[in-house]
C-alpha cells in the first residue's frame, strides 16, 4: 500500500470538494432541519487547530450572510472562562453550539461539547466520524465528509470543513428568509463554478510556488498578514507552516501589522498578504509597495485584478470574498507541505510520542 502523503491529500481536493458539493444534502439536511425547528440567534462555534480556523471564518459567514451573531471559541478557553450569552438575553434554545471535530476525539472539543449539552444547550457536531466519542454530546450530528486522511496535518480537512460551512451559513440564510430562493441558488451555482475549476488553483498555486520556493523555505520567520474574511486564511496559514515547515510564523491583521511590527521587517524573512475583495484592498495596495522598498520578499495571494509579478500568486479562477478562500489556503498548503518535502521534513510523521490533543 502506498504511503500517505500531504501533498497527496493536498492534490486530492478538486475531486474531494466535487464529491462534498454533490453530496451536500446528506450534510445539510440535518443543519437545515436546526434552524427550520428552532429561532436560533446565535452559534457559537468549537473546535481547535483546523477546525478553529474555519470557525474563524464560519463566524464571518454567519454574521454577514445569515445576519445573527457568531462566536468561536478554542474550546478549554470556553469551558474555563465563558458563557454562551453574557447579556443573558437569549434562551437557551436561541443557542446553537456548534462542534468541529474531523475524527470526533479531539479531547477539548469534546469536554466543552459535553459540558455545554450537560447544562441543557442545543448541540450539533460535524465530524467525519459518527460514531466517535464526541458524537455521544450530540443532540444533532452530521457528517463531515472528508474521507481519511492519514497524517498529522490537515490539508483537504481545513477546505472540506470551510466548504461546508459555508453551504450551512447560506441553508441557513435561507431558512430565514434572509436569502431568497433564486439568490440561494445564484450562491450555490457560483460555489459550483469554484469547485469545477480547483485543479486549476492546485496547478496555479504549485507554479507559484516553483518560482519562490528557494527564499520562502530559507526564511528566518513568515508573517501572514489579512484582514475582513481573510483573517481565518492567516490562521490556518500559521498553523500549516509550523506543523509542517517549521519556520517560525505570526499572524497579525493588515492595518495592525503598521502599528509597530514593521519595525521588525529585515531581508531574512518573508511576507505574505491576503487580498481578499473587502474594503481594505486599497490598503492592501498602498502597504504591498511600502513592505517592497524594506523587503524583497513579498507575496500577494488574491483573486482579484492586481499589478504584481512572479512573487504573487494571482489566480486566474474568480470568486466572490466568501468562497475566495478555499482557494487561498493553497499556496499555503504548498509553501507547508512541499517547503517542508524540500528541505527533508517528512510530514506524515508525528514527533510527539504521547498523545497529547486526541484520545
Amino acid at each position: 500500500m502506498e504511503k500517505a502523503t500531504v501533498m497527496g491529500y493536498v492534490r486530492e481536493q478538486p475531486a474531494r470538494l466535487k464529491y462534498v458539493f454533490e453530496n451536500r444534502e446528506e450534510f445539510i439536511n440535518p443543519f437545515r432541519e436546526v434552524f427550520e425547528k428552532k429561532n436560533i440567534k446565535k452559534v457559537i462555534f468549537l473546535g481547535s487547530g483546523t477546525s478553529y480556523n474555519a470557525g474563524v471564518i464560519a463566524c464571518y459567514y454567519f454574521k454577514q450572510i445569515v445576519g445573527i451573531d457568531a462566536q468561536v471559541f478554542f474550546p478549554t478557553m470556553y469551558t474555563n472562562y465563558e458563557k454562551a450569552d453574557w447579556s443573558y438575553s437569549l434562551k437557551k434554545d436561541e443557542i446553537l453550539f456548534v462542534g468541529i471535530s474531523q475524527s470526533g476525539t479531539s479531547i477539548s472539543t469534546i469536554n466543552a461539547i459535553k459540558k455545554v449539552h450537560e447544562e441543557g444547550y442545543f448541540t450539533l457536531v460535524f465530524t467525519g466520524n459518527l460514531e466517535s466519542e464526541i458524537t455521544k454530546y450530540a443532540d444533532v450530528k452530521t457528517h463531515e465528509l472528508v474521507g481519511p486522511e492519514l497524517t498529522p496535518p490537515e490539508t483537504k480537512g481545513y477546505t472540506v470543513t470551510l466548504i461546508s460551512l459555508y453551504l450551512f451559513a447560506i441553508n441557513a440564510a435561507n431558512v430565514k428568509g434572509v436569502l431568497s430562493d433564486s439568490d440561494f441558488l445564484k450562491a450555490e451555482d457560483e460555489l459550483k463554478d469554484l469547485v469545477n475549476n480547483f485543479q486549476t488553483v492546485i496547478d496555479e498555486s504549485e507554479s507559484w510556488y516553483e518560482k519562490n520556493k528557494t527564499t520562502i523555505v530559507n526564511s528566518d520567520r513568515i508573517y501572514c498578514l489579512g484582514y475582513g474574511v481573510d483573517f481565518g486564511t492567516c490562521y490556518e496559514a500559521q498553523l500549516k507552516i509550523g506543523e509542517m515547515l517549521r519556520v517560525p510564523s505570526i499572524i497579525y491583521e493588515m492595518e495592525e501589522y503598521t502599528h509597530g511590527p514593521t519595525m521588525a521587517i529585515t531581508n531574512n524573512m518573508t511576507i505574505f498578504m491576503v487580498g481578499s475583495d473587502d474594503c481594505e484592498y486599497e490598503r492592501l495596495k498602498f502597504f504591498n509597495k511600502v513592505f517592497k522598498k524594506y523587503n524583497s520578499r513579498v507575496h500577494v495571494i488574491t483573486c482579484k485584478d492586481f499589478d504584481g509579478d512572479k512573487r504573487d500568486c494571482l489566480f486566474s479562477v474568480k470568486a466572490n470574498k466568501y468562497i475566495a478562500p478555499l482557494m487561498y489556503a493553497v499556496p499555503f498548503q504548498f509553501v507547508a507541505a512541499q517547503g517542508a518535502a524540500d528541505i527533508g521534513i517528512d510530514t506524515s510523521i508525528d514527533p510527539f510520542e504521547e498523545r497529547l490533543a486526541h484520545l
